[in-house]
């Protein structure tokens, strides 16, 4: 991932979400993206999916990141990835930001929340293993 707002780094999938660098937090990128119809589900409420790929998208960003940072190259492969929706995202930006909670040499954990109005309020959770595979 490059400076904010730099979507080429981006996956096609998460552009095609709309999902953008926000801000950087120290080392973190937060994501964002906008409601529109591409993410809406419901009327009115994002659609799991979307809200499911911008968790993604966050854990893949600082997992990069701090791949990056290290000097490390890999392959990034998911080993699996649980989400937890805790409440309807409405019709406004949503964020989200990951926390890499292990970081091996083969193989990464990490926890992932969307918010929209307050981040001590998320809307969705995820825990994700990926395998790091060399380049």
């Amino acid at each position: 991932m490059a400076e904010a707002g730099h979507i080429d780094a981006l996956t096609p999938y998460a552009r095609s979400l709309g999902i953008l660098v926000d801000r950087w937090d120290g080392d973190i990128p937060v994501l964002r993206v906008e409601f529109d119809a591409t993410v809406e589900g419901r009327p009115e409420h994002y659609h799991g999916g979307a809200t499911g790929g911008l968790l993604e998208t966050a854990g893949y960003g600082v997992l990069r990141a701090e791949l990056d940072r290290l000097g490390r190259t890999a392959v990034l492969k998911p080993i699996n990835i649980t989400v937890q929706y805790l409440s309807a995202g409405k019709s406004r930006t949503s964020y989200a930001k990951g926390r890499i909670t292990k970081l091996g040499r083969r193989s990464a954990n990490i926890t992932v929340e969307a918010w929209q109005d307050d981040p001590a309020r998320p809307i969705a959770t995820a825990v994700m293993n990926v395998l790091m595979a060399d380049a």
